[in-house]
């Protein structure tokens, strides 16, 4: 299998390309810079880089890094600086999972690719008519004005959830919601479910980067997995002792 993976540089993302290539499979990564990656994984022989912006790859490039591939995961997020948070482009998130949806389209697979947004846990579900409390509500709503990233990731979710939808014939797609991020060396198990079961600012758990890298990873690989979480956002925690 072939996997395109956004956003690998990131600190969830060279953990989910890292354990990708661990289970053998064949990855191609998309990132700004290569700086943070090991040298074990740029120089494993299933590993293909391409270094430059998503955004800046014309239709074309974008459809020809698709090609082939079973499965497309987007890491991608913003850095949290001010230059990061509030400068162009504000919807990295989302204007590249809509061109990487584009361009599954456009070469027209046998079977629906999968394609696994990472997500948040603070981006609540409107399928599932999920309970917010109204303090919730509010400081979301003001995170929403104030705080691009957040309204990006939102934007995200809903192109997958109301412009690919359930039933679409070339993509099908999870977005995964961890709870508050933690660094841990090893993957531990986790609790997944449907929607929030603690507030993610009032109560937020935990989980950590390379829980969340193997979970998606999971989702990939495993059948099963993405049979019972297709078209859905589930909600990831640390399972705590």
């Amino acid at each position: 299998m072939t996997i395109l993976v956004v956003g690998a540089s990131g600190a969830t993302g060279r953990l989910l390309v890292q354990n990708l290539l661990e289970r053998g499979e064949h990855v191609r990564i998309v990132v700004r810079s290569i700086e943070s990656l090991p040298d074990a994984v740029l120089q494993h022989k299933n590993l293909s880089v391409t270094v430059v912006s998503p955004l800046s790859l014309s239709e074309t490039e974008m459809t020809k890094h698709v090609t082939g591939c079973k499965a497309v995961a987007s890491c991608l997020g913003h850095n949290m600086t001010f230059k990061g948070v509030f400068a162009p482009p504000r919807r990295l998130v989302t204007d590249a999972t809509r061109r990487l949806c584009k361009a599954i389209k456009t070469n027209r697979p046998a079977k629906p690719v999968k394609f696994v947004l990472m997500n948040t846990s603070g981006n609540s579900n409107p399928d599932l008519d999920e309970p917010i409390s109204l303090a919730q509500k509010c400081v979301i709503g003001l995170v929403r004005a104030l705080v691009p990233p957040h309204a990006d990731n939102e934007a995200a979710a809903d192109f997958l959830r109301t412009e690919i939808g359930q039933n679409n014939e070339t993509i099908e797609w999870v977005a995964v919601r961890p709870d508050g991020l933690t660094d841990e060396d090893t993957a531990t198990e986790i609790d997944v479910h449907p929607s929030p079961i603690r507030s993610a600012i009032f109560d937020a758990g935990e989980v950590s980067r390379i829980n969340v890298a193997s979970f998606m990873a999971d989702l990939i690989t495993e059948d099963h997995i993405w049979t019972k979480w297709k078209g859905r956002m589930p909600v990831i925690y640390n399972v705590t002792r």
